[in-house]
């Protein structure tokens, strides 16, 4: 027997693709070499069977989100007892370098599905349909909040999303921003220096905390909402963009340090994932925003201002080209139900209607039409 070299290639060959200015190499999997060797073992003893059986060699290739990170890899732990002689590897990138990662091609050198703690923009899509990626499979896969979280020693901060882009924007309003401390931007906060950690640019999370938090803040300014219409750009830049004078801090894409870094920072702020929250309780606790706390409950009703649906991606060339892709969507969508392993995990479920279309999507494997994106 010999291992084939498509599938040396899926496992231990993966793309170098420019992301941001960086190039993203995906490092060697020690499970898949040690399951390589083996069958290479097995072949000079003059072992039968074929590289395509269920050998270790079998593997799903899932980049993204940090966010949704935590949830794939318990679907996979899942998976992979279930489906004896496949496995999933999953690299936690961020969203936007996923996606760059994902569209940028068809074959067994890219990935076969993304995770994304938001949705794919119409630019993403229209990069992969140019790449070859034609058919992609989107699978809403629950709810997560984005929370603002504060050590549990710290003042207690009551905040609205006003105040946070008034804090963190470079240009509040088309103003450079001058404030030092919270009680800069509102006199009825604490004088305590703003510092606020928070997700990379290539972050889903970024992505989310500037709709949902930073646009919803600027856009209290009638002018602001105004511009919307008249110059989109323009209202992006003021709305959108963060300070560069240390008031923000980028922290990665590693939710756990950005927790510690908050901890050991009384008075600092971090923005991240409602699952890695939950997850430490004992060290932070969520910040009100507009007068709603962070809660299952908020989050799951959308009343809280950070609650946002997180998807995973797969891309349809691959479905029946690599095999464990319908068995790994199959086992996804069985584990987000209410009082599901999911849920113990922090995600919070889906209302009943869009979890039934996410059911049809992974089961059904229902294309995206990419004419109803942003």
């Amino acid at each position: 027997m010999q291992v084939s070299q498509e599938t040396l290639r899926r496992g231990l060959v993966r793309p170098q693709v420019p992301v941001g200015g960086h190039v993203w190499e995906v490092h060697l999997n020690k499970r898949f070499i040690a399951a390589s060797l083996a069958a290479l073992a097995v072949a000079a003893c003059g072992g039968n069977g074929s590289s395509g059986g269920s050998g270790g060699g079998q593997q799903l290739q899932i980049v993204g989100s940090s966010t949704v990170y935590p949830f794939t890899t318990a679907v996979s732990e899942q998976f992979q007892r279930a489906n004896q002689g496949m496995s999933a590897i999953v690299e936690s990138t961020g969203t936007g370098a996923g996606m760059k990662l994902f569209c940028a091609g068809v074959g067994d050198t890219f990935p076969d599905m993304t995770n994304a703690s938001r949705r794919i923009k119409k630019s993403e899509f229209d990069d992969c349909a140019k790449n070859g990626v034609k058919t992609i499979i989107e699978v809403p896969v629950g709810i997560d909040g984005l929370a603002l979280i504060e050590a549990n020693n710290a003042p207690g901060f009551q905040l609205t999303t006003a105040d946070v882009y008034k804090a963190v924007a470079a240009n509040p309003f088309g103003k450079p921003n001058t404030a030092k401390t919270w009680k800069d931007v509102n006199a009825s906060l604490p004088a305590v220096p703003i510092r606020v950690f928070g997700p990379p640019s290539t972050s889903g999370t970024r992505d989310s905390f500037a709709e949902l938090i930073l646009e919803k803040g600027c856009e209290s300014d009638p002018a602001m909402k105004a511009l919307k219409d008249s110059d989109k750009d323009k209202h992006k830049d003021l709305c959108t963009k963060v300070r560069e004078d240390g008031a923000w801090v980028d922290a990665g894409e590693n939710d756990n340090l950005l927790v510690q870094k908050v901890t050991q920072d009384p008075g600092a702020i971090g923005v991240l994932g409602y699952s890695f929250l939950e997850e430490n309780t004992d060290k932070v606790r969520g910040i009100p925003l507009n007068g709603t706390a962070p809660t299952a409950e908020t989050i799951s009703s959308l009343t809280y201002p950070g609650a946002r649906q997180v998807y995973l991606y797969a891309k349809g060339e691959h479905v029946n080209a690599v095999p464990g892709m319908k068995e790994f969507l199959a086992e996804y969508s069985r584990a987000w139900a209410k009082g599901g392993y999911l849920e113990r995990r922090g995600l919070i479920p889906s209302p009943a209607d869009v979890q039934a279309k996410a059911v049809q999507a992974a089961t059904q494997l229902t294309p995206l039409n990419g004419a109803e994106l942003k």
